[in-house]
């Protein structure tokens, strides 16, 4: 096998190397259950995040460069308007409750895009609050508003 990108066989080794490392010292930690997490839950899941990571872009540094595309210009709009809709959902969460939040945060997010649809959008709004509301609210239990102040007086 030949190395076309150098950069990115070290890259890749390194995260590699960071997520194998870091998810052997945290079984250490008891990990608990998904809904009763323990100490080592989180750093083992976002080392094997790191690791996986890492081995796509050291898959990827083995790719001949003239079969991947070259990047594009960097859309800063895109990215200032997705960041500021996270920003957005966490101020707007404890007023107004989860729906709005999650309805602000997809319709702004989603202006980022030139290629967005107001119908897509939408259907992708519902399934992320259907999702967010089974998970988050009743299978994690998770203590947040679900409805607007308004509606739970």
């Amino acid at each position: 096998m030949k190395i076309y990108n150098r950069r990115d066989f070290n890259a890749g080794l390194m995260f590699l190397a960071i997520g194998l490392g870091f998810g052997m010292y945290s079984l250490e930690y008891s990990l608990g259950t998904a809904t009763r997490m323990g100490p080592g839950y989180f750093p083992l899941m976002l080392s094997v995040i790191v690791g996986a990571l890492g081995l796509i872009v050291l898959v990827m540094s083995f790719i001949p460069a003239d079969s991947q595309e070259p990047p594009g210009p960097t859309d800063w709009r895109g990215i200032g308007l997705i960041l500021a809709s996270v920003a957005l959902f966490a101020l707007l969460l404890p007023y107004t409750g989860f729906i709005i939040a999650v309805l602000a945060l997809v319709f702004l997010s989603a202006t980022g895009s030139e290629e967005a649809k107001v119908k897509e959008t939408a259907l992708l709004a519902i399934g992320l609050l259907a999702l967010g509301v089974g998970v988050f609210g009743y299978g994690l239990e998770l203590q947040f508003p679900i409805l607007p102040p308004i509606f739970t007086r």
